[in-house]
């Protein structure tokens, strides 16, 4: 199972209809589950929120700018060593500030969507669509194409 746990509620609705898209295309055993958190006064507090929702056996992939730059194709590859090994992917989404060291610490894998700064909300349709766009590539679906 992946889960994307994120800092922030309250998507608009073109976001969450995006969402909600990508997270039905994908199935057993890629069942995508959305876990959001309300926004804190401070990094600390968010990250003992979002730490509670992971368990000592998930994998955990924190997103940050200073990351490790990631194609779709490595996701895949990824994804399906992860899959072997843990029984949850956990994809870290931070607030407006991004995420404490603590998040950072516990991470299996720091990746970085890209050198560009996107709004926290829009990184939860951005991470769904590349999702759903490895295990296409991982069930050789049309969908992507390079």
């Amino acid at each position: 199972m992946l889960k994307i746990i994120a800092i922030g509620h309250k998507m608009p609705k073109w976001i969450s209809d995006g969402f909600q898209e990508y997270q039905k295309r994908l199935t057993q055993p890629w069942k995508l589950e959305l876990i959001e958190l309300t926004p804190e006064k401070n990094k600390v507090l968010e990250a003992k929120a979002i730490l509670s929702k992971i368990s000592r056996q998930d994998c955990c992939v924190a997103l940050d700018p200073k990351g490790h730059g990631i194609s779709t194709e490595q996701l895949a590859l990824k994804l399906t060593n992860w899959q072997v090994e843990y029984p949850h992917i956990c994809f870290l989404i931070g607030g407006a500030d991004g995420l404490d060291q603590s998040c950072l610490d516990r991470a299996n894998y720091i990746a970085s969507l890209s050198a560009l700064t996107f709004p926290h909300q829009f990184v939860k349709i951005i991470m769904a669509e590349q999702l759903y766009r490895a295990v296409s590539i991982l069930n050789h679906h049309p969908y992507h194409r390079s």
